[in-house]
């Protein structure tokens, strides 16, 4: 293929809106839901929330970093203007490890099902399969990779939307057919009230979903690479407390109403599927395997765009080989993919050959990435909203409430929750929180040495122009 002139805005507005929407459906809401109801019972609505808030205060910001200088790097590229080379370096390679670790668990997770349906298939084949055909599809175009997306979050969507609203139906006992004799808005209550736990058990929540919401995050990275860059921005932004509010609250509302919170069976099935089982819903676990299912190639599907992305960045800003800010004609940074891909398929080794040593170690020492990216963002706004506002104030077309303070009180609540996972020995919060900070530190190390040794780069190769990058047409 002949070499391209740069990223292209191969993404429509139908699936730069499927993106945001999808991004903050997570597989983890389906599959990790049940020990959040276990461990908080109904008060797990407090921790959504909770992180809800947090997430919806994060994306206001980069949504304003973002709206003003879309560029595939986002928050790294914005972190790397506003707190220097070192910070952009270090987020950026931090975030696209978070992500190629992910591909191995999704890929996994992936097989689990399907070697389940197809055991003829051993899981690794599945696994592998999976990975070969999203790697393709992202090869492709960035359209392609849309319109995968714009489907696989499509049938997350309605897949939601139908179980709210025949949850809601049963709820309220007006569901044709159907005896749900557990389910009440009373089970909020009535089961040992509606923190069982106690007040404290919000926090330990928030350590099991605030992971489920990692995600939402990639509407701004894609937007780069559409015909217009700040609207999708915007509107992302803008939506992003009702697709909270509906998808992650509403959802989890009716798990807890269908069922009493300390049902066996939501541990034992899982939560969607339990529910959906009180129902008497046949074939709900199926059901259940095919929406998770195509979550979890959502998330590999945007993993691999997300990493491959952010590799590009890297590149370009001379922070990653060169070769990765390459792109084919069709505008598809190539080698950043494949070797996005490369270190999955790594991963995905591991997890089958050292499940609780090296791959243990990968989830741990990625798990906290989610909170130092949103930790990172909360500080680059503050340096690039006084940024913008000197050199290009007309671009503030997104802002942030409350300048500054309510961005300083978010970043205090996130670093009041990666100090309560130190306490946390139960779900392992301690050891991905230590292990995280160990990774980070030793890239942050890797760049300031590398800036030492080598120097400041050229201006142009420090100053992403987003009207280069992105090529139109």
């Amino acid at each position: 293929m002949t070499p391209g002139s740069g990223l292209q805005a191969g993404l429509k507005n139908r699936h730069l809106t499927m993106i945001a929407i999808g991004g903050v459906i997570g597989a983890g809401l389906f599959v990790g839901s049940s020990s959040g109801i276990a461990t908080a019972g109904p008060g797990i609505l407090l921790s959504y929330a909770l992180v809800g808030t947090l997430v919806v205060l994060v994306m206001r910001m980069l949504g304003e970093m973002s709206a003003a200088n879309p560029t595939s790097g986002s928050f790294s590229a914005h972190a790397d203007r506003a707190l220097g080379r070192w910070a952009g370096f270090s987020i950026g390679w931090l975030y696209w490890f978070f992500w190629v670790v992910v591909l191995a668990v999704e890929a996994t997770a992936g097989a689990t099902i399907l070697e389940g349906w197809v055991p003829a298939v051993p899981q690794w084949g599945w696994a592998l399969i999976v990975m070969a055909v999203l790697t393709a599809t992202n090869l492709v175009s960035v359209g392609s990779y849309g319109e995968f997306e714009f489907w696989f979050a499509g049938i997350k969507v309605v897949a939601i939307g139908a179980f709210i609203v025949v949850g809601l139906l049963a709820i309220f006992g007006v569901l044709p057919g159907v005896h749900a004799d557990k389910a009440s808005f009373g089970n909020l209550s009535s089961h040992g009230g509606f923190l069982p736990h106690g007040p404290g058990s919000i926090l330990t929540g928030v350590l099991l979903v605030v992971f489920s919401f990692m995600g939402s995050e990639i509407a701004t990275l894609a937007a780069g690479e559409s015909e217009d860059p700040q609207r999708a921005v915007t509107k992302s932004t803008n939506s992003i407390i009702w697709r909270i509010g509906v998808f992650y609250l509403g959802s989890i509302l009716v798990v807890v109403s269908l069922l009493p919170w300390n049902d066996p069976s939501i541990k034992e099935q899982g939560s969607y599927v339990a529910a959906l089982d009180s129902l008497g819903i046949a074939h709900a676990g199926e059901i259940m395997n095919f929406i998770v299912l195509t979550s979890v190639l959502s998330c590999l599907n945007s993993g691999l765009y997300t990493a491959s992305r952010m590799a590009f960045s890297l590149g370009q800003r001379g922070d990653a080989p060169k070769a990765f800010a390459r792109t084919t004609s069709r505008g598809v940074p190539m080698a950043a993919i494949v070797a996005s891909v490369i270190f999955g398929f790594v991963a995905v080794f591991f997890n089958y050959k050292f499940p609780d040593s090296v791959f243990l170690f990968l989830v741990n020492s990625s798990g906290a990435v989610a909170l130092f990216v949103w930790l990172v963002i909360c500080f680059s706004q503050l340096r690039m909203r006084r940024i913008i506002q000197r050199e290009a104030p007309e671009k503030l077309v997104v802002k942030m409430w409350l300048y500054p303070y309510l961005t300083w009180a978010t970043a205090a609540l996130i670093v009041f929750v990666l100090g309560y996972m130190l306490t946390d020995t139960e779900h392992d919060g301690r050891e991905t929180v230590l292990l995280s900070l160990l990774v980070a530190a030793l890239v942050i190390v890797i760049a300031v040495v590398k800036e030492k040794v080598l120097g400041g780069r050229t201006a142009a190769a420090a100053e992403p122009a987003p009207a280069d990058e992105v090529s139109v047409g």
